[in-house]
């Protein structure tokens, strides 16, 4: 085994292919809609206790900024994930496999996502 392999610690300077940051987005937005889940369902809990209880959840989904920001991230990240997912769904039926290829559906899916997440935010607020 050669043991004068070259080793570069500095993350920093590593430059990562859009193909790569595509396919990292993808599992972190799938970690951001694991999470959200947890406030929707307490928001959906909230809203079927009572009247009362929608009533808060609509005053707070239409005046808290807070709760519009985590309700446009989560939208965000599913928007995102949905894309990435679709392109994966292309390259397991054999299409942009090929590097030039995959390159240019990684930026069309970078396209694609940041269009629907300024329409989602644009809905939201």
């Amino acid at each position: 085994m050669n043991k004068k392999r070259p080793v570069n610690l500095d993350l920093s300077t590593i430059s990562m292919p859009v193909t790569a940051i595509v396919s990292i987005l993808h599992r972190i937005t799938g970690i951001i809609l694991f999470v959200g889940l947890a406030f929707l369902f307490y928001a959906f809990d909230l809203s079927l206790e009572s009247q009362e209880g929608f009533d808060t959840v609509v005053n707070a989904f239409q005046t808290n900024f807070l709760v519009k920001f985590v309700i446009w991230g989560v939208v965000s990240a599913l928007l995102y994930h949905f894309v990435a997912g679709v392109k994966h769904l292309f390259m397991d039926m054999g299409y942009f496999e090929e590097l030039e290829s995959g390159r240019k559906a990684a930026i069309a899916n970078l396209a694609i996502a940041f269009v629907l997440i300024v329409l989602a935010g644009v809905w939201i607020w």
